[in-house]
């Protein structure tokens, strides 16, 4: 195909923009009823963790077989994603969306009712396949709903911000619906979320499918589903196993296989799942970096910090999740500033290392309760809270409006399917380093000593938490120069075949 000369690229531009669509009155109702579905997909992913002990006590399942629950979930989402991106594009995003909001409910009130550790473990895989089409269809509408440059900002300031303090928001849920009522409302709650979202979806969105005239490709499909499962499953196993068994690195070798396979057929796949364009922008590539390097680094928060206020501070469920809202309440506020105030003027190139730099400042900061096991929470871990959450708040909104802008319109689901992916994997990874790096630092401590001592066996695990937290700080500070040397000068361009966006 021959390629379009300037001339012709100015007026293909300025006919999309001639041709944007009007803004929709209904618009900040769709951004209600989208971050309402986002919210629910995200909290999963955290919001049964605390509720586990409750769980396996009345279930009677083994410890060996309690991280399966959280598995199940992180597996089928992430192997899933960006086939449920491409359904979005091909069959329509509401359709997507309302079917993903009703397949996530049907899933929670199953795993709510579970009997059995068999029943639980496959309503959580259910509840990982739907939301693996219900969120890339909420980030796509999201990207086509906000035409206008300042409200698309303030829009992806909302869900970045729900993104990013999702698994916060989770960890508080869980914490009361446990100490409430029971553990199995922390699934039975999506039930009322799904509900809300259903009733909105079907009156606020409209049906259009931009990739109509394309077809799904199958092959493409079973490689990166395959692929991103090993990928994930392998580091989900050296959390039980260890680096060196088959169970580990032959699952990552076999992923790293399977999507190598997956990236040379995307160049000759006829209607490719992830046509390779939406990587090889230089912008789009960094945001997907920063994206994946915070999804690693933000379990060493929410994982480790949960564990030292609960079995160190003696914090309830209840009380962990309310000591993580400065957290939510920082990023939240850093977000809306952060995406409408510099990204619109000097650009992602700034802003995003920024708050890797103030990530990683208050990362390192929290490696402070090391001082001692008697260490305050008021002290020791909120004002740390509060500079991690400012940094996370200035990277995550900011990473995904690039990352899902200036793409075509019929790639804006798969777009977004990769941005959650990407989210989804870093998780996998962060988790699986962070706890082995943790346990090794306190089995290092524990050498030599007397680990009978109540305190030596306190002080070992305070070892592990600032272990996993200063490697939480490196994953930060490597994301900073990473994402400066790849994000280009001033506010990233807008391809002429994108969806249309008007500026003021």
């Amino acid at each position: 195909m021959p390629e379009k000369t300037l001339t012709d690229s100015t007026h293909a531009g300025a006919e999309a923009i001639e041709a944007a669509p009007a803004a929709s009155p209904k618009r900040w109702w769709i951004l209600a009823i989208i971050s309402v579905a986002q919210l629910m997909v995200v909290l999963d992913a955290t919001i049964v963790n605390i509720a586990l002990p409750s769980a396996q006590a009345d279930l009677g399942f083994s410890d060996g077989n309690r991280q399966w629950i959280v598995t199940a979930y992180a597996l089928a989402f992430a192997s899933l994603l960006l086939l449920g991106g491409r359904t979005a594009d091909l069959f329509g995003r509401k359709p997507a969306f309302l079917v993903g909001v009703v397949g996530f409910a049907v899933a929670s009130a199953l795993g709510g009712a579970a009997t059995g550790f068999g029943m639980l473990v496959a309503a959580r895989a259910l509840q990982g396949a739907f939301g693996a089409l219900l969120a890339p269809a909420a980030l796509s509408l999201l990207n086509t709903t906000f035409t206008d440059a300042r409200q698309r900002a303030r829009a992806f300031s909302v869900y970045g911000a729900i993104a990013g303090a999702g698994g916060a928001v989770g960890l508080l849920l869980g914490g009361v619906l446990t100490d409430a009522f029971d553990w199995r409302w922390t699934l039975y709650v999506n039930v009322a979320i799904a509900f809300v979202a259903f009733a909105g979806g079907w009156i606020l969105l409209s049906n259009h499918r931009d990739a109509a005239g394309a077809k799904l490709d199958v092959p493409g499909t079973i490689l990166v589903a395959t692929g991103l499962f090993a990928l994930v499953h392998g580091f989900s196993n050296a959390e039980t196993h260890d680096w060196g068994s088959p169970l580990t690195w032959g699952f990552l070798i076999a992923g790293g296989l399977l999507l190598a396979a997956f990236a040379w057929w995307q160049t000759r796949a006829e209607h490719p799942l992830l046509p390779l364009r939406i990587l090889l922008d230089s912008d789009r590539a960094a945001s997907f970096i920063a994206v994946l390097i915070t999804g690693a680094g933000m379990f060493g928060v929410f994982l480790f910090l949960t564990y030292y206020l609960q079995l160190n501070l003696g914090f309830s469920p209840t009380k962990t999740g309310v000591g993580f809202l400065p957290m939510v309440g920082a990023l939240m506020v850093a977000a809306q500033l952060g995406t409408t105030v510099p990204l619109p003027r000097i650009g992602p190139k700034v802003v995003i290392p920024l708050g890797f730099a103030v990530a990683t400042g208050g990362m390192a900061w929290l490696t402070g309760i090391g001082v001692g096991v008697g260490s305050h929470y008021m002290s020791a871990v909120l004002p740390q809270l509060v500079v991690i959450g400012v940094g996370l708040g200035l990277v995550m909104p900011t990473a995904m409006q690039p990352a899902t802008g200036g793409v075509a319109a019929e790639d804006a689901g798969v777009a977004s399917a990769t941005v959650n992916a990407t989210q989804q994997v870093g998780g996998s990874i962060g988790t699986a380093l962070l706890n082995t790096l943790a346990a090794s630092a306190a089995t290092d401590y524990l050498a030599g000593r007397d680990a009978t001592s109540k305190l030596v066996r306190a002080q070992a695990t305070i070892e592990s938490y600032t272990t996993a937290f200063w490697w939480s700080a490196g994953f930060f500070a490597g994301g900073a120069p990473i994402t400066f040397l790849l994000h280009r000068r001033g506010v990233p361009r807008q391809d002429v075949a994108a969806a249309p966006v008007v500026h003021m």
